[in-house]
């Protein structure tokens, strides 16, 4: 069951309740017994472990991020390291006397 925090604006009072999420959020002060209780709203601290929890990792393309222990990609059959299947010949030297 969560814990609640409520703070009084006429007596300046404030508590905590263990409610379930379905219960009526309370509204009388137990102190004074005016009708000015409200929530208080904290940030919440969470921490993640583990991968997967930044934004970043959904985003980058298994291509273009390789762990250190995998292999790289070898060439296909006809394909040059710079990743063009165009075969290439050298330029003959001429030679003008």
């Amino acid at each position: 069951m969560p814990i609640y925090i409520y703070h009084c604006q006429h007596c300046g009072i404030e508590f905590e309740r263990h409610q379930s999420f379905s219960d009526a959020p309370l509204k009388r002060c137990p102190e004074c017994g005016k009708l000015t209780l409200q929530k208080v709203f904290t940030p919440v601290s969470v921490i993640y472990k583990g991968s997967g929890f930044y934004s970043t990792d959904h985003r980058a393309s298994s291509s273009s991020v390789a762990a250190p222990s995998q292999k790289k990609k070898e060439p296909k059959a006809g394909e040059k390291k710079g990743g063009s299947t165009k075969e290439t010949t050298p330029k003959s030297e001429s030679t003008s006397d």
